[in-house]
């Protein structure tokens, strides 16, 4: 499919023309012309058979891609398979995905691996396997991690779970070293947060339910950093939630050990006060935390101690949200609605490119897509002030567990390119 982007800004630190407004012409998946667009000339000229799209008040960003993301499928199709969380995916301006392991089977050897990596071969949308570090995520024995890196697995994970053997977490982190592998973890001391559901604070007191302290995430980071410093190994911690948890890695990282983190944009907006009316949409584990966490969370954005945002897509099906919140399931379907709480928590262009496109690609140590002349085409077109309703019609999950549906969000996806392939979303 031929394009001709017109007037557009583009949003790319990797390329010379950031924040500069052109022209971009794509043939056969290839960028091939870029132009500045300037009063008295720099315009590309419409050529027969390309569609032709003004790109006024629009941005033009390499394609996110998200790093935390459950797909259901093998075993859970009835909430998620591959090819609708893909369809989700591109709605939201993903054109990549690591997709995790929490399925059934687990996705713990060679077959799964190549299962997903097959299922979605040829799509608009890339998704690579993050593999379990243990056996049916059990925590106890090691999966097949070289036989997985080797048939295509990005990282190793166990999804939601957090591991609680240190000595587990030690030997995974030495073995994973010898061939490049990254480990990519939940914070939780068990132990300390038990079965709570909220964080603790005056508004769990408020609800009468028990709390799950920051301590819990904060612990089990700080002990990740002393086997990461041990190891001389990279760690990766999903999903920080607490200002606790920005401050320890902050510190690692200007003491040189080898960590990383993400968020999960709805972490970046809601706060634990949403929670008084018990909407089940807004359980999400790590739990809401308090607007002090917002703020310390934001900083560690702009400073670099967060290194990318994360969708943390966790479809269910209406049995397991529609019910009392204490029995109800942890998370939301996200893919669709990143981009509108990054613009609604003051993300501007450039740092959403930075954290939703660059990074992501870089920890896992994939190539990295940029706006020039001669490159493949691998993008995402948005209006950041264009508002639109999220609603049943436009939602492409199989899922409808979000806070979100029949709001009004600002930020419009209206464009993916990749793998040669155009998708329009009005």
């Amino acid at each position: 499919m031929n394009l001709l982007l017109t007037g557009i800004t583009i949003a790319d630190p990797n390329s010379q023309f950031n924040q500069k407004k052109c022209d971009v012409r794509v043939e056969q998946g290839k960028i091939t012309a870029v132009s500045v667009a300037t009063p008295g000339g720099g315009r590309l000229e419409s050529k027969g058979g390309e569609e032709v799209f003004d790109g006024t008040g629009s941005v033009l960003s390499p394609g996110f891609f998200d790093l935390n993301c459950s797909a259901g499928d093998p075993g859970f199709e009835t909430r998620e398979d591959i090819r609708t969380v893909m369809a989700a995916a591109g709605a939201g301006g993903f054109t990549g995905l690591a997709v995790l392991p929490d399925t059934k089977p687990v996705i713990h050897s060679k077959a799964e691996v190549e299962y997903v990596i097959n299922k979605a071969k040829g799509g608009l949308v890339d998704v690579y396997p993050v593999g379990a570090l243990s056996r049916d995520l059990e925590g106890k024995e090691l999966a097949e991690l070289f036989d997985m890196k080797r048939a295509g697995a990005v990282a190793f994970s166990e999804a939601g779970r957090a591991i609680a053997d240190d000595g587990f977490m030690s030997r995974a982190l030495q073995y994973a070293q010898g061939f490049g592998g990254l480990l990519m973890v939940y914070p939780e001391n068990n132990s300390i947060a038990g079965k709570s559901q909220v964080n603790e604070s005056s508004t769990s007191v408020l609800l009468g339910m028990k709390g799950i302290p920051a301590l819990a995430e904060e612990m089990h980071i700080s002990r990740d950093i002393f086997l990461a410093a041990y190891h001389d190994a990279p760690v990766h911690v999903s999903t920080v939630s607490t200002a606790g948890s920005v401050a320890l890695i902050r510190k690692a990282k200007k003491d040189g050990i080898k960590i990383s983190c993400d968020v999960a944009a709805h972490h970046l907006v809601f706060t634990e006060e949403l929670l008084n009316d018990f909407d089940s949409n807004y359980k999400v584990k790590p739990p809401l935390r308090a607007k002090s966490d917002v703020k310390a969370l934001l900083a560690g954005l702009k400073d670099g101690t967060v290194d990318a945002v994360v969708s943390q897509h966790r479809p269910h099906e209406i049995e397991f949200k529609d019910v009392e919140f204490e029995i109800a399931a942890y998370g939301i379907i996200a893919l669709q609605t990143v981009l509108p709480l990054l613009i609604r928590a003051g993300l501007d262009a450039g740092q959403i490119a930075e954290k939703l496109s660059l990074n992501p690609r870089r920890l896992l140590g994939l190539a990295v897509p940029v706006i020039g002349e001669g490159a493949d085409a691998n993008f995402t077109v948005y209006n950041p002030a264009a508002e639109w309703v999220f609603s049943a019609e436009n939602n492409y999950s199989k899922s409808a567990n979000s806070p979100l549906l029949n709001k009004t969000l600002t930020g419009k996806v209206q464009l993916v390119y990749n793998n040669k392939q155009l998708q329009s979303y009005g």
